[in-house]
């Protein structure tokens, strides 16, 4: 089973979307492993968007991404990285497909509800930036054999 992190943004927070986008990771089967609520210090978004430090419109990022506390989550199930992914729908809020947290609850680039992991790798990287150890929880998900047939986990 794969993990990966979500950041509920301050655009969900501030909105009141928290336990809506949580529910449709959990009612599409992710299991929910790890939640908590933060504030994002410059350190942590310096090195979280390391890949976009440079960029003119990095300041904007960090003002965005400060104006409230965030959700950051871990949620497991098989080929979680690239199913949160789809779930979530592109970066341009505007250009994602209705259906996805993002076509159904944002119209910009910027205050688009979620972050996701890109990669298996970066979800690694992420989580541990986020999360110790102790805050990843390791439990029986009662309900996988209706999740996925008995192969496939």
């Amino acid at each position: 089973m794969q993990k990966t992190l979500v950041i509920l943004k301050p655009s969900a927070v501030q909105r009141g979307l928290i336990g809506e986008v949580i529910t449709r990771f959990e009612k599409k089967g992710l299991q929910l492993v790890g939640m908590k609520m933060v504030s994002l210090t410059d350190e942590i978004l310096e090195e979280h968007y390391s890949h976009l430090k440079e960029k003119p419109f990095f300041k904007r990022i960090k003002d965005t991404m400060q104006a409230s506390p965030v959700v950051v989550l871990a949620l497991k199930g098989v080929d979680a990285v690239e199913v949160v992914r789809k779930m979530t729908g592109v970066t341009n809020s505007r250009d994602a497909l209705a259906g996805t947290i993002r076509g159904d609850y944002s119209m910009s680039v910027q205050e688009n509800i979620v972050h996701a992991s890109d990669s298996p790798e970066t979800a690694q990287i992420e989580l541990n930036r986020f999360f110790s150890e102790i805050e990843i929880f390791n439990y029986p998900q009662l309900m996988l054999p209706n999740v996925y047939a008995n192969d496939e986990y």
